[in-house]
């Protein structure tokens, strides 16, 4: 999660490295553009609420993904891997969508021991 200590372009840092984002896929997870992520990362402009949520959730879905797996490669492989609870599609391409509940389920399959 973003703490005190962490500022938005950490954060985006964070999860670029963590999930293996690009700045494109980051930036349509966040609902914005490359361009308005790199003024967040150059603190030219701050994100307003809504984008302030998604960055809290897909730190969240971070969060889960470590206490799932057991290392960031290994989280990097999942989310870029076609996934049959998600129809085929790879969980990056969810979270990209903004639906960071589904790639949740998905996680929540994967623990329940259900491999589609």
């Amino acid at each position: 999660m973003i703490t005190l200590d962490m500022t938005i372009s950490q954060a985006i840092e964070q999860l670029q490295g963590d999930l293996g984002l690009t700045q494109k896929e980051l930036a349509n997870a966040l609902g914005t553009s490359s361009r308005t992520l790199e003024r967040w990362i150059t603190h030219s402009h701050h994100p307003q609420q809504e984008a302030r949520a998604r960055i809290h959730a897909l730190l969240a879905l971070d969060q889960r993904l470590q206490e799932t797996f057991d290392s960031r490669d290994t989280i990097k492989e999942w989310m870029r891997a076609r996934n049959r609870y998600l129809r085929g599609l790879r969980p990056v391409e969810v979270a990209a969508a903004g639906r960071f509940d589904v790639v949740e389920a998905a996680l929540d399959a994967l623990d329940d021991g259900i491999f589609v």
